[in-house]
Protein backbone atom coordinates (compact mmCIF):
# COMPACT_ATOMS: atom_id res chain seq x y z
CA UNK A 1 0.00 0.00 0.00
CA UNK A 2 1.42 3.53 -0.96
CA UNK A 3 2.60 5.50 2.29
CA UNK A 4 0.67 8.74 3.26
CA UNK A 5 2.62 11.74 3.07
CA UNK A 6 4.75 12.72 5.91
CA UNK A 7 3.61 14.70 8.62
CA UNK A 8 4.76 18.46 8.70
CA UNK A 9 7.02 19.51 11.60
CA UNK A 10 5.22 22.29 13.77
CA UNK A 11 5.35 25.77 12.77
CA UNK A 12 8.26 26.45 15.28
CA UNK A 13 10.13 23.50 14.54
CA UNK A 14 10.00 24.24 10.71
CA UNK A 15 10.89 27.96 11.24
CA UNK A 16 14.15 26.98 13.17
CA UNK A 17 15.02 24.27 10.92
CA UNK A 18 14.85 26.15 7.99
CA UNK A 19 17.10 29.37 9.02
CA UNK A 20 19.28 26.64 10.21
CA UNK A 21 19.09 25.33 6.65
CA UNK A 22 19.73 28.74 4.84
CA UNK A 23 23.12 28.60 6.97
CA UNK A 24 23.97 25.22 5.91
CA UNK A 25 22.82 25.36 2.22
CA UNK A 26 24.86 28.84 1.74
CA UNK A 27 28.24 27.50 2.72
CA UNK A 28 28.57 25.04 -0.55
CA UNK A 29 28.73 26.06 -4.67
CA UNK A 30 26.12 23.58 -5.13
CA UNK A 31 23.36 23.37 -3.26
CA UNK A 32 22.72 19.29 -3.23
CA UNK A 33 26.33 19.08 -1.40
CA UNK A 34 24.34 19.91 1.69
CA UNK A 35 22.41 17.07 2.05
CA UNK A 36 24.98 15.25 4.91
CA UNK A 37 24.83 17.98 6.80
CA UNK A 38 21.09 18.39 6.13
CA UNK A 39 20.53 14.91 7.62
CA UNK A 40 22.59 15.52 10.67
CA UNK A 41 20.51 18.78 11.40
CA UNK A 42 17.07 16.81 11.01
CA UNK A 43 18.62 13.90 12.69
CA UNK A 44 19.62 16.80 16.11
CA UNK A 45 15.29 17.56 15.67
CA UNK A 46 14.36 14.13 16.39
CA UNK A 47 17.26 11.72 17.18
CA UNK A 48 16.73 10.20 13.97
CA UNK A 49 16.04 10.95 10.07
CA UNK A 50 12.35 10.48 9.86
CA UNK A 51 10.06 10.06 6.47
CA UNK A 52 8.96 14.24 7.35
CA UNK A 53 13.67 15.07 7.47
CA UNK A 54 13.77 13.57 4.38
CA UNK A 55 10.67 15.39 2.58
CA UNK A 56 12.09 19.18 4.32
CA UNK A 57 15.48 18.14 2.84
CA UNK A 58 13.98 17.07 -0.33
CA UNK A 59 12.22 19.88 -0.68
CA UNK A 60 15.23 22.61 0.45
CA UNK A 61 17.32 20.96 -1.91
CA UNK A 62 15.19 20.48 -4.96
CA UNK A 63 15.81 16.43 -4.84
CA UNK A 64 13.28 13.91 -5.31
CA UNK A 65 12.31 11.81 -1.78
CA UNK A 66 14.23 8.80 -3.34
CA UNK A 67 17.58 10.75 -3.74
CA UNK A 68 17.51 11.63 -0.32
CA UNK A 69 15.97 7.98 1.02
CA UNK A 70 19.09 6.33 -0.88
CA UNK A 71 21.73 8.41 0.97
CA UNK A 72 19.78 8.25 4.16
CA UNK A 73 19.95 4.59 3.94
CA UNK A 74 23.80 4.30 2.46
CA UNK A 75 25.35 5.74 5.61
CA UNK A 76 24.93 3.77 8.96
CA UNK A 77 25.60 7.98 11.30
CA UNK A 78 21.77 8.41 9.95
CA UNK A 79 19.11 6.44 12.14
CA UNK A 80 16.12 5.41 10.62
CA UNK A 81 14.02 4.94 13.60
CA UNK A 82 14.03 6.43 16.96
CA UNK A 83 17.13 6.13 19.33
CA UNK A 84 18.49 6.56 23.00
CA UNK A 85 20.29 9.40 23.87
CA UNK A 86 23.35 7.66 23.72
CA UNK A 87 24.35 5.30 21.34
CA UNK A 88 26.76 2.84 22.40
CA UNK A 89 28.93 1.13 20.05
CA UNK A 90 31.17 -1.93 20.55
CA UNK A 91 33.66 -2.61 18.14
CA UNK A 92 33.78 -6.49 16.98
CA UNK A 93 36.00 -6.02 14.41
CA UNK A 94 39.12 -8.68 14.43
CA UNK A 95 41.67 -7.11 17.29
CA UNK A 96 38.96 -5.38 19.42
CA UNK A 97 36.86 -8.92 19.20
CA UNK A 98 40.27 -10.93 19.99
CA UNK A 99 41.13 -8.47 22.88
CA UNK A 100 37.39 -8.92 24.34
CA UNK A 101 35.24 -6.79 22.05
CA UNK A 102 32.51 -9.53 21.48
CA UNK A 103 32.53 -10.53 25.37
CA UNK A 104 31.59 -6.63 25.91
CA UNK A 105 29.02 -6.99 23.44
CA UNK A 106 27.81 -9.79 24.58
CA UNK A 107 27.94 -8.98 28.29
CA UNK A 108 25.61 -5.15 27.25
CA UNK A 109 23.13 -7.30 25.62
CA UNK A 110 22.34 -9.02 28.77
CA UNK A 111 22.59 -6.31 31.05
CA UNK A 112 20.95 -4.11 28.90
CA UNK A 113 18.12 -6.55 27.85
CA UNK A 114 18.32 -5.81 24.19
CA UNK A 115 19.77 -6.80 20.69
CA UNK A 116 21.68 -4.64 18.22
CA UNK A 117 20.27 -1.43 17.36
CA UNK A 118 17.56 -2.26 20.15
CA UNK A 119 16.80 0.99 22.90
CA UNK A 120 16.35 0.06 26.49
CA UNK A 121 12.61 0.98 27.63
CA UNK A 122 13.53 4.31 29.33
CA UNK A 123 15.18 5.92 26.04
CA UNK A 124 18.43 5.85 27.33
CA UNK A 125 20.85 3.90 25.57
CA UNK A 126 20.67 2.46 21.77
CA UNK A 127 23.51 -0.40 21.78
CA UNK A 128 24.92 -1.13 18.64
CA UNK A 129 28.29 -3.22 17.09
CA UNK A 130 30.89 -1.41 15.30
CA UNK A 131 32.65 -2.91 12.58
CA UNK A 132 35.48 -0.64 13.31
CA UNK A 133 36.57 2.26 15.94
CA UNK A 134 39.83 3.33 14.09
CA UNK A 135 41.62 3.26 17.40
CA UNK A 136 42.79 -0.76 17.56
CA UNK A 137 45.85 0.18 19.75
CA UNK A 138 43.57 1.22 22.74
CA UNK A 139 41.44 -2.29 21.80
CA UNK A 140 39.11 -2.82 23.00
CA UNK A 141 37.22 0.30 22.23
CA UNK A 142 33.31 1.37 22.97
CA UNK A 143 32.07 4.72 21.46
CA UNK A 144 29.15 6.99 22.88
CA UNK A 145 27.77 9.57 20.77
CA UNK A 146 31.58 8.78 18.62
CA UNK A 147 33.64 9.69 21.45
CA UNK A 148 36.33 6.74 22.74
CA UNK A 149 36.00 4.93 25.79
CA UNK A 150 39.33 3.03 25.43
CA UNK A 151 40.97 -0.39 26.98
CA UNK A 152 37.11 -1.67 28.34
CA UNK A 153 36.23 -4.45 30.10
CA UNK A 154 32.84 -6.27 30.35
CA UNK A 155 32.79 -5.06 33.62
CA UNK A 156 33.69 -1.29 32.71
CA UNK A 157 31.55 -1.01 30.13
CA UNK A 158 28.67 -2.41 32.31
CA UNK A 159 29.23 0.70 34.88
CA UNK A 160 29.89 2.86 31.83
CA UNK A 161 25.99 2.37 30.31
CA UNK A 162 24.98 2.27 34.08
CA UNK A 163 26.00 5.52 34.43
CA UNK A 164 24.47 6.87 31.32
CA UNK A 165 20.89 5.64 32.39
CA UNK A 166 21.16 7.36 36.06
CA UNK A 167 22.86 10.25 34.51
CA UNK A 168 25.81 10.33 36.24
CA UNK A 169 28.50 12.46 34.46
CA UNK A 170 30.42 10.43 32.30
CA UNK A 171 33.78 11.28 30.61
CA UNK A 172 35.51 9.74 27.49
CA UNK A 173 39.37 8.82 27.47
CA UNK A 174 39.61 11.07 24.85
CA UNK A 175 37.80 14.44 22.79
CA UNK A 176 35.46 16.40 23.81
CA UNK A 177 33.49 16.33 26.70
CA UNK A 178 29.90 13.57 26.52
CA UNK A 179 26.81 15.20 24.62
CA UNK A 180 23.41 13.93 24.21
CA UNK A 181 23.13 12.34 20.11
CA UNK A 182 20.91 14.83 19.25
CA UNK A 183 23.89 17.65 20.11
CA UNK A 184 26.33 15.08 19.00
CA UNK A 185 24.10 15.58 15.16
CA UNK A 186 23.99 18.87 14.89
CA UNK A 187 27.45 19.45 15.69
CA UNK A 188 27.97 17.22 13.17
CA UNK A 189 25.70 19.10 10.91
CA UNK A 190 28.39 21.80 11.23
CA UNK A 191 27.54 23.95 13.97
CA UNK A 192 29.84 25.38 16.96
CA UNK A 193 30.19 23.64 20.03
CA UNK A 194 29.26 26.22 22.03
CA UNK A 195 29.90 24.43 25.66
CA UNK A 196 33.06 25.31 27.79
CA UNK A 197 36.27 23.61 27.08
CA UNK A 198 34.90 20.80 24.42
CA UNK A 199 36.30 22.42 21.58
CA UNK A 200 40.13 22.61 23.25
CA UNK A 201 39.32 19.03 24.61
CA UNK A 202 41.60 16.52 22.29
CA UNK A 203 43.10 13.34 22.14
CA UNK A 204 45.26 11.70 19.58
CA UNK A 205 46.02 7.89 18.65
CA UNK A 206 48.66 5.91 21.08
CA UNK A 207 52.20 4.78 20.17
CA UNK A 208 51.27 1.76 18.39
CA UNK A 209 49.06 4.14 15.77
CA UNK A 210 52.01 6.71 15.68
CA UNK A 211 55.08 3.97 14.92
CA UNK A 212 54.10 3.32 11.45
CA UNK A 213 53.73 6.81 10.17
CA UNK A 214 56.82 7.78 11.92
CA UNK A 215 58.79 4.98 10.16
CA UNK A 216 57.18 6.05 6.36
CA UNK A 217 57.97 9.74 7.36
CA UNK A 218 61.69 8.25 8.39
CA UNK A 219 61.36 10.02 11.89
CA UNK A 220 61.24 6.19 14.01
CA UNK A 221 63.28 6.55 17.06
CA UNK A 222 66.26 3.69 16.54
CA UNK A 223 65.09 1.83 18.86
CA UNK A 224 61.29 1.13 17.01
CA UNK A 225 61.39 -2.57 15.80
CA UNK A 226 62.09 -2.22 12.25
CA UNK A 227 61.20 -5.59 9.86
CA UNK A 228 63.72 -5.58 7.29
CA UNK A 229 63.62 -6.96 3.89
CA UNK A 230 62.41 -10.57 2.66
CA UNK A 231 65.00 -12.77 3.68
CA UNK A 232 66.50 -10.92 6.71
CA UNK A 233 65.28 -11.30 10.05
CA UNK A 234 63.95 -8.13 11.66
CA UNK A 235 65.96 -6.10 13.78
CA UNK A 236 64.41 -7.05 17.40
CA UNK A 237 65.18 -3.68 19.87
CA UNK A 238 63.82 -2.76 23.44
CA UNK A 239 60.05 -2.67 23.38
CA UNK A 240 58.52 0.83 23.51
CA UNK A 241 58.81 1.85 27.48
CA UNK A 242 56.15 4.77 27.45
CA UNK A 243 56.51 7.97 29.06
CA UNK A 244 54.32 9.01 31.84
CA UNK A 245 52.22 11.45 30.19
CA UNK A 246 51.56 9.21 27.21
CA UNK A 247 48.33 7.25 27.62
CA UNK A 248 48.82 3.70 27.49
CA UNK A 249 47.05 1.39 25.14
CA UNK A 250 46.01 -1.97 25.79
CA UNK A 251 49.11 -3.21 24.24
CA UNK A 252 51.38 -0.77 26.07
CA UNK A 253 49.82 -2.44 29.11
CA UNK A 254 48.43 -5.60 28.32
CA UNK A 255 45.06 -6.41 29.91
CA UNK A 256 43.17 -9.73 30.59
CA UNK A 257 39.74 -8.27 28.37
CA UNK A 258 39.31 -11.21 25.86
CA UNK A 259 36.82 -14.13 26.70
CA UNK A 260 39.29 -16.62 25.91
CA UNK A 261 42.23 -15.17 27.86
CA UNK A 262 44.02 -17.92 30.70
CA UNK A 263 41.61 -17.04 33.10
CA UNK A 264 38.64 -17.75 30.97
CA UNK A 265 39.55 -20.99 28.87
CA UNK A 266 37.01 -21.78 26.60
CA UNK A 267 37.74 -25.43 27.05
CA UNK A 268 38.25 -27.91 24.07
CA UNK A 269 37.17 -27.41 20.38
CA UNK A 270 34.12 -28.84 19.16
CA UNK A 271 33.99 -30.81 16.24
CA UNK A 272 32.24 -29.30 13.09
CA UNK A 273 29.05 -30.39 13.42
CA UNK A 274 28.77 -30.78 16.81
Amino acid sequence: MPQLPAPAYPADVLARLEADAKEVIARYPDSRSALLPLLHLTQSEEGFVSRTGMAFCAERLGLTTAEVTAVATFYSMYRRKPSGDYQVGVCTNTLCAVMGGDAIYDRLKEHLGVGKNETTEDGKVTLENIECNAACDFAPVVMVNWEFFDNQTPESATRLVDDLIAGRTVEPTRGAPLCTYKETARILAGFPDTRPGAVEATGGAGPASLVGLKLAKGEAAPQARVVGPRGEAPRDTPAHEPSPTEHLSSHDAPQQTSASDPANPAGPAAEEGE
